[in-house]
């Protein structure tokens, strides 16, 4: 079992106006096999703590820690993170001119085992997950996310997180620019990741919608940089019914 450890995390982000804090002493514990839905208004610092967890040189860790397995994650480098078990499916994925779909994958999958698959049962994993997600077999030549959809770059960054079989997968609203039957696909392929490899799984998100496809143990809530408020499935219910207004307003009682 791997666990994924967050205490009270503190993190600052540096711009023209200067340093600005976002995350203001995060916790939160991630297991294999369990899945955690992270919800909140817009710039409550959900997708900081994504970026954070998977390395972005952007964002400053002032206080606190993240472990996997005791081992401190942010003395590793970020391919030293994922090597270890991290995955990060990106909410804005990048476009990559001049690398083939087929070559990144394959180089991805080298660098995170240490060694090369197999030619033939790696072409042959490929193109199964491919088409479990719909995916046209030609993408495999196209340039990675090059003219690509948002649905198109939301079921590769899934393509990756089947083939590249990691511990713990951080979700950045990967629902987002989804239409209904996009959604479906990619949250089967979330699941199935989940069932192959006991993956534990951190989504991030705004709305239930890709909660009724993939169903979350627990629900965590953050406000201005903190979680707020926790609790199983019946809790993203209530986001959906009543929004975030409560956690907003100063006066207005959170339970705990």
């Amino acid at each position: 079992m791997a666990v994924l450890e967050i205490r009270d995390l503190h993190v600052t982000v540096t711009t023209d106006a200067g340093v600005i804090p976002i995350l203001n002493g995060v916790n939160l514990t991630v297991r294999t096999g369990e899945t955690h839905a992270i919800m909140g208004p817009n710039g409550s610092g959900k997708s900081t703590l994504a970026y954070t967890i998977a390395g972005h040189p952007k964002y400053t860790v002032t206080e606190g820690t993240i472990t996997l397995d005791g081992v401190d994650v942010l003395a590793m480098t970020v391919d030293e993170r994922a090597r270890a078990g991290l995955f990060l499916a990106m909410q804005y994925p990048v476009e990559i001119p001049g690398v083939t779909v087929t070559n990144f994958l394959r180089t991805a999958k080298t660098a995170v085992e240490g060694e090369a698959p197999a030619i033939r049962s790696w072409t042959k994993d490929v193109k199964a997950a491919m088409k479990n997600l719909r995916m046209d077999p030609k993408f495999a030549q196209r340039n990675v996310n090059e003219g690509f959809s948002g649905g198109e770059k939301k079921r590769h960054e899934i393509l990756q997180l089947e083939l590249l079989k990691p511990a713990i997968a951080i979700l950045d609203e990967t629902d987002s620019g989804l239409d209904v039957d996009a959604l479906k696909i990619v949250s089967e392929g979330v699941n199935r990741a989940k069932d192959a490899t006991d993956l534990g799984v951190l989504l991030i998100t705004h709305y239930t919608r890709i909660l009724r496809y993939i169903t979350p143990q627990f629900v965590h809530v953050m406000v201005a940089g903190r979680v707020v408020e926790e609790g199983g499935p019946e809790l993203a219910e209530r986001l959906e019914n009543e929004g975030y207004d409560r956690y907003l307003d100063p006066a207005a009682p959170i339970e705990a």
